[in-house]
């Protein structure tokens, strides 16, 4: 699994390659709360666009910063997941929590308050 970190406005974007699983969650964990508190912001998009497999120690990730982000009254959610990927987000329920959406300037735009721009 590989990270990169950006910040637009008030959004940590975390882009993600490869597999989400037992194996890699905790550092993803480690490295999205290290980087959020570093970057600040009060919003993250987790940028899906190149995950090959998610497991259930990703989904406790994603709900874990889903937490997080709701204490401080800011939005999250994922960008650009492939079919795969999208099916385990709605399959988990974890589509209730964390909306999904087909590109980065949607989600961007959802976590800004801005859903208008997103179009």
């Amino acid at each position: 699994m590989e990270l990169k970190f950006k910040r637009k406005n008030k959004t940590l974007i975390i882009q993600i390659s490869g597999e989400i699983d037992h194996h890699t969650a905790a550092e993803l964990r480690r490295q999205t709360e290290s980087a959020f508190e570093q970057m600040g912001g009060r919003n993250i998009i987790f940028g899906f666009q190149e995950v090959t497999f998610m497991d259930s120690s990703g989904i406790g990730v994603m709900i874990g910063r889903y937490k997080q982000i709701q204490s401080l009254g800011g939005r999250i959610a994922i960008a650009c997941p492939n079919e795969k990927i999208e099916e385990i987000i709605r399959l988990s329920g974890l589509s209730r929590l964390l909306p999904s959406f087909p590109t980065l300037k949607e989600a961007i735009a959802y976590a800004e308050g801005r859903e208008s721009d997103a179009v």
